[in-house]
C-alpha cells in the first residue's frame, strides 16, 4: 500500500512524503531521496519495489521549501527546471533540507516499529544521502548513487557515521573517475563501485539507463541493506 502523507520537521515546516508499505511486518525501513526531478514516477516506483521486498519506504519531497508538488520528467526543459530548483534549495540557509530528511528518518523508524533505517538516493539525492550519513541521527546504513558533488574536496572531508556503499558510472561527465578514486582513497572504510555506465544509469526512464549496471548495483545494495538493517 502506497500513499502520500504529511511530515513535519523540527522547525515546524510541513511537507509531503511518499510512503510505500510492505505486506506484513517490515524487515527494516528505508528513506529514498529524489533526484532533481521531484518525487516523480521513477522515485515512487523505486519505493514500491523496495516495499515489495519487505521494507517500509519513505520518499520525502525535498524541493518543498522552495516549490511544492514538483514532478518532472527527463526532457531538456525538465532538466533546466530541476537544476534551478536544486540551486534554490541548496541556497537555503543552513541546515537547508536536513531537518526534512531527519523527519523522514524518524517517521520511518516509528512506522516500521523501531526497525533499523537505511537511506539511499540518486543524483542530488545521492549527495543528500552522503550528507545525511555524516550529520543526521537514527541511520544504520547509507547508499548514494552517482551523487553529484560527493567527490568534491569539501564533501570528501565529511565523515560518514554509518556503513556506506557508493555507486558511480565511469562515463559520468559530472563526476570524474579521478575524483571517485580520491573519495575511495580518503575513505577506505566505504565500499565504492564504479560501473561502465553514465550518470543516471539506474533510472529506466532516462536515456542513460544501463540495465546491467542497474541490476548489479541493486543486487549489491540489497545485500548491503540486508546485512546492516537485518
Amino acid at each position: 500500500m502506497s500513499a502520500f502523507t504529511t511530515l513535519t520537521s523540527a522547525d515546524g515546516f510541513s511537507f509531503p512524503a511518499y510512503v510505500a508499505r510492505p505486506e506484513g511486518a517490515p524487515r527494516g525501513a528505508l528513506v529514498v531521496l529524489q533526484e532533481i526531478f521531484g518525487v516523480n514516477s521513477h522515485i515512487r516506483s523505486v519505493a514500491d519495489r523496495w516495499a515489495a521486498r519487505g521494507y517500509l519506504v519513505v520518499a520525502p519531497a525535498n524541493f518543498s521549501r522552495v516549490q511544492k508538488d514538483v514532478e518532472l520528467g527527463y526532457t531538456g526543459d525538465d532538466m533546466k527546471a530541476g537544476v534551478a530548483l536544486k540551486a534554490q534549495t541548496e541556497a537555503l540557509p543552513a541546515p537547508g533540507v536536513q531537518p526534512d530528511i531527519q523527519a523522514a528518518i524518524d517517521f520511518a523508524a516509528k512506522e516500521s516499529g523501531g526497525k533499523k533505517v537505511g537511506i539511499f538516493g540518486f543524483c542530488w539525492g545521492g549527495l543528500l544521502t552522503w550528507r545525511a550519513a555524516a550529520s543526521l541521527n537514527g541511520l544504520s546504513a547509507a547508499v548514494p548513487y552517482y551523487g553529484g558533488g560527493v567527490t568534491t574536496e569539501a564533501e570528501i572531508a565529511r565523515q560518514p557515521k554509518v556503513p556506506l556503499m557508493a555507486h558511480f558510472g565511469d562515463k559520468d561527465a559530472h563526476i570524474s573517475v579521478d575524483s571517485v578514486k580520491a573519495l575511495e582513497k580518503a575513505h577506505p572504510e566505504i565500499q565504492v563501485y564504479l560501473y561502465a555506465a553514465d550518470h543516471g544509469f539506474n533510472c529506466d526512464q532516462r536515456g542513460s539507463f544501463d540495465a546491467a549496471a542497474a541490476q548489479l548495483a541493486d543486487e549489491r545494495t540489497q545485500a548491503f541493506f540486508a546485512k546492516h538493517l537485518g
